[in-house]
């Protein structure tokens, strides 16, 4: 019994007459190519990587954004507070043509330029925090799964100890003792560094553990006994063997902790552990208009969205790429 080829509809390599008189021909297709073709016939994890796109986008061009809006991040509008009840005179949180999504209480600062400028902390904590993740999870899951014995053991265990790790309260006390200025960096940029390093570098078993399963399995099949066989020595086979075969893993999970990422930055910030004011953080956003929810309800909407929309769009796409990388989990 064979398989049938997927071909497109209409394509002139799907004739059988058309290849017997020599008109035309059947071509293959990489895994890639493959799919890629099944991640477009998912509409929903399409829409969901558009919108990664458009915010990365927003991320990078946030100061040219709000000069063609209008509006800064910082500045205060005194002018459009009511002085006695310090909430947005007019209501709907003072919506304007000037300031879409309106203004802060007490200070008038404008939302949307916060809300653009917070996404670029939020995809830069983020996307760093997974990069090392990644990096750490992703060689000592191979280290431990290919070499196996007493290796295993010892990074197995010390995956557990990281998960055990009480992170919020470690990070919670390592930015109190945190000191103005380390290792040349001082400000945000020393704790955006904090922040990337607490999150990725107590992140990483999880990833760790995927990857180590997936070497156990990769270890024992024809194309590593192969390499062996002919004499490559063990860092080829690491390197060349087994990571390409790792990278769809490795591309689905960093799609699907990227979003965890974004939650935990926000948490640290309601926390008052992340950026500094008047640094615009999504979470930050949060912590002021819990503050104000019971006369200014509305404040707390656009910096909620933002992270509900962010998460979910990265968690379609995630899914439609794990469902196209390996059809088996549909």
């Amino acid at each position: 019994m064979t398989v049938p080829l997927d071909v497109e509809p209409g394509s002139e390599a799907a004739q059988p007459e058309a290849v017997a008189a020599g008109a035309g021909r059947i071509e293959g297709r990489s895994l890639w190519q493959i799919s890629w073709m099944r991640l477009k016939r998912d509409k929903v994890a399409m829409a969901g990587g558009a919108f990664v796109v458009f915010l990365i986008l927003v991320a990078i061009f946030a100061p040219l954004l709000c000069k063609l809006v209008g509006v800064t991040p910082n500045d205060f509008h005194q002018d459009l507070v009511d002085p006695s009840l310090q909430t947005p005179i007019g209501g709907l949180n003072g919506i304007s043509w000037d300031h879409p999504f309106g203004v802060e209480p007490v200070n008038g600062r404008d939302i949307f330029a916060r809300i653009v400028y917070g996404a670029r902390i939020s995809l830069l904590i983020a996307f760093l925090a997974t990069l090392l993740s990644v990096v750490i999870g992703t060689v000592a899951g191979v280290v431990a799964g290919y070499f196996g014995g007493v290796v295993d053991t010892l990074i197995s265990r010390l995956m557990d100890i990281f998960l055990a790790f009480p992170l919020v309260l470690f990070a919670l006390a390592l930015v109190g003792a945190l000191p103005d200025s380390l290792l040349g960096l001082s400000g945000d940029n020393l704790r955006v560094a904090l922040i990337v390093f607490i999150i990725g570098f107590f992140s990483w078993p999880y990833i760790g553990r995927i990857i180590r399963g997936q070497t156990l399995s990769l270890r024992e099949r024809e194309f590593v006994d192969a390499a062996r066989s002919l004499g490559a020595r063990r860092p080829y086979i690491l390197f060349t063997e087994l990571l390409p075969n790792l990278i769809a893993p490795i591309l689905v999970y960093a799609t699907l902790l990227i979003p965890t990422n974004v939650l935990f930055e926000a948490a640290l910030s309601y926390l008052g552990v992340g950026v500094r004011p008047p640094t615009a953080s999504w979470g930050d956003m949060l912590s002021i208009a819990a503050n104000w929810y019971q006369v200014d309800p509305l404040y707390m909407v656009p910096p909620g969205l933002a992270i509900f929309i962010t998460v979910l769009a990265f968690n379609l796409f995630g899914d439609g790429l794990r469902d196209a990388l390996d059809p088996r989990t549909r």
